[in-house]
């Protein structure tokens, strides 16, 4: 295994164009046995967050050797039914932290560990945080099996590097090499207008240019008309060799007749502020259009580290009489680039002839600096100071036996409350209701529900209908390779599936012969497996029992008997 290893080395690691002087280019190595082809890149626009890492392919398979990227020891591992899933955290000497997520398996000693902590707590989803000569690895030494635990969309390695605060930073700045010869791909070009002055061809609102390619990267967008303070956004990815995925950038750069303006460099951030991507990107234009644009301007309450701007927060002040040349320049790791030349036009009209923005004004004014709260008959709203990024009418009213809070358009950066008064069901009946968010078309998803005496409440960061609902149904449980007084001496595995269509599973417990057992849950699969090899089974008749939970306690408990020869 190490002499394969060896042999492919050097298809990994070479300097990097734009890498980090300060960072060891030869420090670390790759996790994988097979060249580095990319399905995600180090802060990747996702859903409320920046992507924290690479990802990985691993030919749609799992079951792939990972490798100590370095020495160190595993400083924690953790295992979830979502977010990670299986995950290593392994510290190295010189202060940096790598990660390795979505395993299927770990090596077996470190398997070993792991099991004892589960079977010690009697559950799946743990945390543990080892001492430094508890598990020791030294660099390329096997340490798991890539897969596809927890939130994965597919299989992949997800790996990351971070410093010592815990902060993650782009592999690629340490001297992994990827191929990549293309150009980033420019799919827009869109202008704000700020105040109700200022224009774009007389349009108080977002306006999408015509971009056109020139080819070998350059491009051009119509001329247009503006006048006043404007705001432009670009929407960008990459495209790496070897895969078709749509990857993040690493560099946007602007300026305005030769003077710069903004630089976004995508090479390090911290957790504590990744949600500020829903400020970065235009999030509305996203909810409706399934399109993140990018923000090239510095927005109040934006404090991402990863923007530097030099003058009037990446603002161009158009002024009477004078035209000017805004460009955008955008880099992937490789130092391939994209320019957009953007030429605008001096013009003013009076606000007269200016179609203004559409504000829908209503009785709920927030302001994004104050705590705010409203009741609505029978519900009740808190909504913190700072959950959001600017004032704001909000949409509130009851709808049916739910209520209407405000569109999910607007991104919200700390949680809501939503409390509902719920004395007028008996004691019994409020067992089995919870709190759903409801979508468009009328399907119904569960939120954790807070239950005390008359109120019931949720705590959520996304805007929209909420309504009382009831599960009176216990889970579904299907057995997939289990039948009754089966010899199953031959079977690695138990595999039962297990279903719940209104509040989901909250819990699972199984025992053979009165003693637990650890069973694996994927929620994206519906699979509940238990492994024979953590060698819990001595008898040869045994008693299976299995009880599982929904999130409002209705219980389904499946027996049976099976054979096993030891």
């Amino acid at each position: 295994m190490r002499f394969i290893f060896l042999l492919l080395l050097p298809l990994f690691l070479c300097s990097p164009v734009k890498a980090q002087e300060d960072l060891p280019q030869d420090y670390f190595s790759s996790p994988l046995e097979i060249p580095l082809i990319l399905s995600g890149t180090f802060a990747e626009l996702r859903s409320n967050h920046f992507h924290s890492g690479l990802d990985i392919k691993t030919h749609q398979k799992t079951g792939l050797n990972v490798l100590a990227s370095a020495e160190g020891y595993v400083s924690r591992i953790k295992v979830s039914h979502f977010g990670y899933g299986k995950a290593l955290y392994i510290q190295h000497p010189n202060g940096y932290t790598t990660v390795y997520a979505h395993l299927k398996k770990f090596s077996p000693a470190i398997q070993a560990y792991i099991r004892k902590v589960q079977y010690a707590k009697e559950s799946y989803e743990v945390e543990v945080f080892p001492n430094a000569n508890e598990l020791p690895v030294t660099q390329n030494e096997l340490i798991a099996y890539s897969g596809n635990s927890g939130g994965s969309g597919g299989p992949h390695l997800h790996f990351e590097i971070r410093d010592a605060a815990a902060s993650p930073m782009n592999p690629l700045d340490f001297g992994f090499k990827i191929e990549d010869n293309s150009h980033p791909l420019i799919e827009g070009v869109f202008v704000y207008p700020q105040g109700e002055n200022s224009h774009v061809n007389q349009n108080n609102n977002r306006q999408k240019l015509r971009v056109i390619p020139l080819g070998n990267g350059n491009y051009i967008t119509e001329n247009f008309e503006a006048y006043g303070t404007l705001g432009f956004g670009v929407s960008t990815v990459d495209r790496l060799d070897f895969a078709p995925n749509k990857n993040g950038v690493y560099q946007i750069k602007t300026s305005v007749n030769g003077n710069k303006l903004m630089q976004i460099d995508f090479k390090k951030f911290s957790f504590s502020e990744s949600r500020y991507i829903n400020r970065f990107i235009d999030y509305a234009y996203y909810k409706n259009e399934r399109n993140r644009v990018q923000k090239l301007f510095k927005e109040d309450n934006n404090p991402l580290s990863i923007i530097t701007t030099y003058g009037e927060k990446g603002f161009v002040n158009v002024q009477d009489s004078l035209d000017y040349n805004y460009t955008i320049e955008v880099k992937d790791f490789k130092g391939n680039t994209s320019t957009i030349k953007v030429p605008i036009i001096s013009k003013t009209f009076s606000l007269e002839e200016i179609t203004p923005k559409k504000i829908d004004s209503t009785a709920y004014f927030a302001k994004a600096g104050q705590a705010i709260a409203f009741d609505e008959d029978g519900f009740d709203i808190y909504i913190p100071k700072g959950a959001l990024y600017e004032d704001a009418y909000l949409d509130i009213q009851k709808d049916g036996e739910g209520i209407k809070v405000h569109h999910d358009s607007t991104p919200l950066h700390k949680n809501m409350t939503i409390g509902f008064d719920v004395s007028n069901y008996t004691v019994k009946d409020r067992e089995q209701l919870y709190v759903a968010r409801m979508t468009d078309w009328g399907a119904a998803y569960y939120v954790d529900t807070y239950k005390k005496n008359n109120r019931f409440s949720v705590s959520t960061k996304t805007f929209g209908k909420y309504e009382l609902k009831q599960d009176s149904v216990g889970p579904k449980i299907t057995p997939i390779n289990f039948r009754e007084k089966r010899w199953m001496s031959s079977e690695n595995e138990l595999i039962f599936k297990i279903e719940d269509e209104l509040t989901n599973i909250g819990g699972y417990r199984a025992t053979i012969n009165g003693k637990f057992i650890l069973m694996e849950y994927d929620y994206k699969t519906d699979r509940l497996v238990y492994y024979f090899e953590d060698d819990i089974i001595k008898e040869t008749e045994n008693k299976l029992k299995l009880i599982v939970l929904d999130n409002v306690g209705n219980s389904t408990t499946f027996e049976g008997t099976f054979f096993r020869k030891n």
